[in-house]
């Protein structure tokens, strides 16, 4: 009896593992992990800590609303727990930038001592790329998680019947940070292609942000019209989401989903017509 070979979508299940594998216990991978932890504890018991609690004072609002408008940030006051909300303003702006950090060495590292190809041979290209794109999702995914339980935790810490209110909020900003990073990952695993470094592609995405930002901006200011460009740039819709709540964020879920949908797309092309 011969044994079957693993199929595309086994063997990008097995690529996805090994690479949060190599992040959790490779040393580059904890010492990353170190530096995450240090970076969101001094957030938390810091700024989110003393300004979770300036949003639960009722003079606030009224001071917040005369600096930024009357419906600016008012959903964040409506938010049960407030360090998630606090948490939610944060989150929703940086762990994009850590995406870019993180998955910036998808690809380039292997392309430039040419195992990139010897991968190639073990396994489909599809299964090669899609597989460490999904690993990123989980590393990152895991540090989500790993913040809203710290997030969780502090909210526990000045009022424990908060426990199911807190839950329900982390696990609804959870699911809306994992969506928002999906393009910065998938743009990163299309530049990692092309680059030679992780530096490389960090520096590339700088570029790429930069002139389609300004470019957006020129366009937009000549036509209402064109100013709908700004929905291809992953993130354009991170300043509206800021002032929103539960479900309602989801409303622009599929923003970012057909971004990654793009994203991965060209990523895939490029790897089948590359020689790698």
């Amino acid at each position: 009896m011969t044994n079957n070979p693993p199929s595309s979508f086994n063997n990008m299940l097995i690529i996805a593992m090994f690479e949060l594998r190599k992040f959790l216990f490779n040393t580059r991978g904890i010492i990353a992990l170190v530096a995450f932890s240090l970076v969101w504890g001094v957030l938390l018991l810091y700024p989110i800590q003393s300004a979770s609690a300036m949003l639960l004072q009722p003079n606030v609002k009224d001071v917040i609303d005369s600096l930024f408008g009357a419906n600016t940030l008012n959903v964040l006051f409506e938010w049960p727990v407030a360090e998630m909300a606090v948490f939610w303003c944060f989150a929703l702006y940086l762990f994009p930038m850590f995406s870019i950090l993180i998955a910036a060495d998808q690809f380039s590292s292997d392309k430039t001592r040419g195992t990139l190809r010897f991968l190639t041979i073990r396994t489909s290209r599809d299964s090669l790329l899609f597989g460490r794109f999904l690993g990123q999702i989980l590393i990152q995914g895991l540090l989500i998680l790993l913040t809203i339980i710290a997030t969780v935790a502090l909210a526990l810490s000045r009022d424990s019947q908060l426990f199911l209110s807190a839950l329900s909020s982390g696990a609804l900003v959870g699911l809306n940070l994992i969506i928002v990073i999906l393009p910065y990952t998938a743009v990163m695993t299309l530049l990692s292609l092309y680059a030679r470094t992780a530096r490389q592609a960090m520096v590339f995405a700088t570029i790429l942000w930069t002139v389609i930002s300004i470019a957006i901006m020129v366009l937009g200011s000549q036509s209402s019209v064109l100013a709908q460009l700004q929905w291809v740039l992953p993130g354009a819709q991170l300043s509206d989401m800021l002032n929103t709540n539960g479900l309602n964020s989801l409303v622009y879920a599929p923003i970012p989903l057909f971004q990654t949908a793009a994203a991965l797309l060209l990523g895939r092309i490029y790897m089948q017509r590359s020689s790698l």
